[in-house]
């Protein structure tokens, strides 16, 4: 089986920062893309960041310059560090992970439980 743990959520002034934490586990033989989405009360989950195996980027139009994604591949982690934010930025920030199952050949998407993140203005 395997687990996706986010972490690193709360309760933040607008302009200041937080970094989101994104680890995977389990019977993982390899990690494809992997992404942030987030679900604001009221709308559809949206595509925040991603970052493939190979480091190449993807942003929503309304993080990038101030969202960064980053991973680390011997830990299985992926990170978002978000500076600058806004109240629009409220929401539960969902991780997801693209990933191959040791034993088996196909690609499957597993999502975490999902992290509170709130911008107060």
């Amino acid at each position: 089986q395997v687990q996706v743990v986010e972490s690193g959520g709360g309760l933040v002034q607008a302009g200041g920062s937080l970094r989101l934490s994104c680890a995977a586990s389990g019977s993982i033989f390899s990690i494809n893309t992997m992404g942030w989405y987030r679900e604001a009360p009221g709308k559809q989950r949206e595509l925040v960041a991603t970052i493939t195996s190979g480091d190449s980027t993807n942003y929503a139009d309304s993080v990038k310059g101030r969202f960064t994604i980053s991973r680390d591949n011997a830990k299985n982690t992926v990170y978002l560090q978000m500076n600058s934010l806004k109240p629009e930025d409220t929401a539960v920030y969902y991780c997801k992970a693209n990933l191959v199952l040791s034993g088996q050949y196909v690609h499957r998407n597993y999502w975490g439980q999902g992290t509170q993140v709130t911008v107060s203005s």
